[in-house]
């Protein structure tokens, strides 16, 4: 997976002359929460609409409303932005990505061809990216097995997904625990979940989960 996979491409971008006002429309207009800011063909920085609503009128101002909406209105996005800007590249991984924005504690990059703006990457995006790597939005079962690391054990359990006529759409790997073994999950689609799980066990293979349906509802708490 890349980033030019999941980026949106030829984002609107605004110039650093942009005021406030023009700056919010923009992104309640396109339902969107940042915009890069880009002068003659350049990038330059990034605005983002936290940093903008930060600049909104707060009760406890001495200035009055009318004051306030009036210095704001002339205020310019080049007063506001994130620069210099972390970016990535069209061929990069989107992990790489990803752990620029944890280590930089953003939530986007702008993406670069060259000196070229050609789209941007958010967190949005790297979620999106997970879902997909996890096969989350595929039906099938999804299957945690804990496994020791040792050469074949995987490809054990995906010879026994094969004879319950499954096909293996996701395979991911974790080491939780910090010890021998890994927690490998697995989406497929096509076995029978009994059977597959009769075969797990003849195996001996230690089932952490086994489920048919990941389809969750979220609970909704307060007014």
């Amino acid at each position: 997976m890349f980033v030019r996979d999941y980026m949106t491409k030829d984002p609107l971008s605004i110039s650093p002359k942009t005021t406030y006002p023009d700056a919010i429309r923009l992104m309640r207009e396109h339902k969107i929460r940042r915009l890069p800011v880009v002068k003659k063909g350049k990038l330059i920085g990034v605005v983002v609409e936290k940093d903008l609503l930060s600049n909104q009128p707060s009760p406890a101002t001495t200035l009055s409303i009318h004051e306030m909406y009036s210095l704001l209105e002339n205020l310019k996005v080049k007063q506001m932005m994130s620069s210099p800007v972390f970016t990535a590249t069209v061929n990069c991984p989107m992990e790489a990505a990803a752990g620029i924005m944890i280590k930089n504690k953003i939530g986007c990059l702008p993406v670069m061809d060259g000196n070229d703006l050609v789209g941007i990457i958010t967190e949005t995006d790297i979620f999106k990216a997970f879902v997909s790597v996890l096969g989350g939005y595929a039906e099938g079962i999804r299957l945690t097995v804990d496994l020791p690391d040792e050469v074949g054990k995987l490809a054990e359990v995906a010879k026994l997904i094969a004879e319950a006529n499954g096909n293996i759409l996701a395979v991911t790997t974790t080491n939780i625990n910090q010890d021998e073994n890994s927690e490998v999950t697995i989406k497929e689609t096509g076995a029978d979940a009994k059977a597959l799980k009769k075969l797990l066990d003849k195996a001996d293979i230690s089932v952490v989960d086994l489920r048919t349906n990941v389809d969750y509802s979220p609970k909704k708490f307060g007014k």
